[in-house]
């Protein structure tokens, strides 16, 4: 995949890592993500400033700022680890924003990232994927207005708002619908400049490709959802932002694989498994 000016910044974990919570940060430059020099990365610091739960690791041989290291090294993980989760109903079209903007929180507990099994539990009934061009916010955000909005946005990156129907009807908050564990599968890395206006957004199901739609096809766009949410509540650095689901989706089902595509990002695919 290839895109203009972009740069990626990824957290990863070593293949050869000494605990789960090891982490770093990575970045990459390059405007082809799949060339030779799209596969070696940076180590940087971390791109959430004051953020305890986005702090990197120590530094360890092989994995010191500056140092590059070989996609074939390490594992990517959710691009942050953050104190909201935030996804925005009924945002789709004309319909969408002929309603009051509404927002949903998902767990943040309910994060995985890439190539993690999403679970599903005996009784959780119909499942759908929505695949959804998700915010990364940078920076401790209140207040927003629509001239200053894009200064709270890292960059963008891939989320799978994993939505439990029929939990969907007999929860009116949606909580159990939304927040399950895995049930927001995030990643593979953020992407900042990105011109977010006019992306094709899309699910790959077993392999079969469903019918896509575009960012602008989104009732509210990027900058309206910050100004509302941060009208109430302040958000944190590594924060995340689901905007909504314009395509079509495909119940999903224990031995699955669900792709969620976001053009200038890539893709996110993840295994659905049986869950207890």
């Amino acid at each position: 995949m290839t895109t203009t000016s972009a740069r990626r910044i990824a957290r990863v974990r070593p293949v050869s890592h000494v605990s789960e919570a090891e982490h770093f940060f990575v970045t990459n430059d390059a405007p082809d993500f799949e060339s030779e020099s799209g596969r070696v990365w940076t180590v940087t610091t971390t791109p959430f400033p004051g953020s305890l739960a986005n702090s990197a690791s120590a530094p360890r041989a092989g994995w010191e700022i500056g140092a590059h290291v070989e996609e074939s090294t390490f594992t990517f993980l959710a691009p942050s680890a953050p104190a909201n989760v935030l996804g925005m109903a009924h945002n789709t079209g004309q319909a969408g924003r002929n309603l009051p903007p509404q927002a949903f929180h998902k767990a943040a507990t309910s994060v995985v990232g890439p190539g993690e099994a999403i679970q599903l539990g005996p009784r959780v009934g119909h499942v759908d994927p929505e695949a959804e061009l998700t915010i990364v916010v940078g920076s401790r955000a209140r207040g927003l207005t629509l001239r200053n909005a894009r200064t709270a946005i890292l960059g963008f990156t891939i989320g799978n708002d994993v939505s439990a129907r029929d939990l969907q009807k007999s929860d009116e908050l949606w909580i159990s619908a939304k927040s399950q564990d895995t049930f927001t599968p995030v990643g593979p890395w953020i992407v900042t400049d990105l011109d977010d206006a006019d992306l094709a957004i899309g699910i790959n199901h077993n392999g079969t490709h469903l019918k896509a739609a575009s960012s602008a096809d989104l009732g509210w766009n990027v900058e309206e959802i910050l100004v509302y949410l941060t009208s109430f509540m302040t958000l944190h650095p590594g924060d995340l932002v689901l905007t909504g689901f314009p395509a079509e989706c495909a119940r999903i089902a224990p031995g699955d694989t669900v792709t969620c595509l976001v053009q200038g990002i890539g893709e996110l695919t993840n295994p659905v498994v049986a869950g207890a």
